[in-house]
């Protein structure tokens, strides 16, 4: 089972020492040879810093080679014309595939913010998917509800761009074996949780005829230092983003290791880690730690 990073866009510090610490994240991730690196999506984030994807993972390429790298699209808040372009701009200063993650979203306040109804998103992201597709494959692509007549755009990736669509419902299963390269899953799934919608997914792909591939979301700490380590369970027990303590990986890298190997024995293709920003050494021991893990579930 690979192990990817996706690289926490959120700070707290300053936005200069925000912006650094973000790229030594990356730099770790490439050190420690991590399977991917992507961004995550949110807008009209008030107080702290969010830095903003597709300039974000523009800057980082600086600093990753050699592996996928890609960026979180909720399609139902952008315009596709721009997805179409921002990722094929990307795509064009990378070495490796572009993972285009996706999803419906679900924050009204995110929606009512981008001037978007969450009733529409459904038809908006099936929307969207095909007019980016068209575009990135060359074709000239109209859409009512977008008020789009006859775009088109010529810089395009030279290697097909992967789509791996968020879901949790069973509709939203079905679409991704329809609509995706693979089901990427929300935060906090187990190897428990997951095995009914697993078996959803592969039972629709199967249908289609196509390749059930499961990319997991998990959030972590992994460090050797006890008062670390505390800090991060203390973390938890106050509400993480809403998630239990069998939800979060935090441990020593024996103990990550043996919290996620259920999941590569239930055919998990790739875990995508986020770093819980306990401080921001703890984020780079974590990514660091990561090598490790991974040698212990192959």
């Amino acid at each position: 089972m690979d192990i990817g990073l996706s690289a926490a866009s959120h700070t707290t510090l300053a936005p200069v020492e925000g912006a650094r610490h973000l790229l030594a994240r990356v730099q770790a991730a490439q050190r420690a040879e991590l399977a991917s690196l992507t961004f995550g999506d949110h807008h009209v984030v008030a107080g702290d810093s969010y830095f903003q994807n597709t300039p974000t993972l523009g800057r980082a390429l600086a600093h990753w080679t050699g592996r996928p790298a890609g960026c979180l699209f909720l399609l139902p808040l952008w315009h596709p014309v721009l997805v179409a372009e921002q990722v094929a701009t990307l795509a064009a200063f990378h070495d490796d595939r572009f993972i285009l993650q996706t999803g419906l979203g679900g924050d009204a306040q995110q929606f009512g913010g981008m001037g978007q109804d969450l009733a529409q998103r459904a038809a908006r992201f099936e929307e969207s998917a095909r007019i980016i597709r068209g575009l990135l494959d060359g074709a000239t692509v109209s859409s009512e509800l977008f008020g789009i007549e006859g775009a088109s755009i010529g810089l395009r990736p030279v290697r097909p761009v992967e789509w791996w669509v968020g879901a949790g419902a069973t509709v939203g299963l079905r679409r991704a074996a329809r609509m995706g390269d693979a089901w990427y899953t929300a935060p906090g799934v187990t190897a428990e949780s997951i095995v009914g919608p697993l078996d959803e997914y592969r039972t629709a792909c199967e249908r289609l005829g196509r390749p059930a591939r499961v990319m997991v979301r998990q959030d972590a700490t992994i460090s050797t230092d006890p008062d670390t380590l505390a800090a991060a369970r203390e973390r938890v027990s106050r509400g993480y983003r809403g998630l239990r303590a069998e939800q979060v990986v935090v441990g020593t890298p024996e103990e990550a290791a043996a919290h996620l190997a259920p999941l590569a024995d239930l055919g998990v293709e790739q875990v995508v880690i986020r770093t819980m920003a306990i401080t921001p050494a703890s984020d780079i021991e974590t990514i660091e730690a990561l090598a490790e893990v991974r040698a212990a579930l192959d």
